[in-house]
């Protein structure tokens, strides 16, 4: 498992690209999801991933949608078109990111 200082640092991103990559999710659904992605490297937890999802809604990068379940309300995130600009964005700035603290560090990269 990684440093929770490190995900702190990548949520948002990491977020942003599985929205993208997989469409609307619930919370749940998100965790699991970078939980597989990972192969269990990185877990994600409740009071680590609801602040940033409010917080790209509030930046206008996600829409919400609640859909009743039985008796339960479910609460999904999509992207809006900001949130898959934004995404796309963050993304390639993250891969710079990793290309330079590699050379930084002296790490070959695959």
């Amino acid at each position: 498992m990684h440093s929770p200082e490190l995900l702190k640092g990548t949520l948002q991103t990491i977020v942003l690209k599985v929205l993208k990559d997989h469409g609307k999710m619930y919370g749940y659904e998100i965790t699991q999801r970078v939980k597989e992605l990972s192969e269990s490297r990185l877990l994600l937890t409740e009071g680590a991933l609801y602040p940033t999802l409010h917080k790209l809604e509030a930046e206008g990068c996600l829409k919400t949608e609640t859909v009743m379940m039985g008796k339960r309300m479910r609460k999904y995130y999509a992207l809006t078109s900001e949130g898959r600009s934004t995404a796309r964005d963050r993304v390639v700035e993250f891969v710079d990111f990793i290309k330079t603290m590699s050379n930084v560090l002296q790490v070959e990269m695959n």
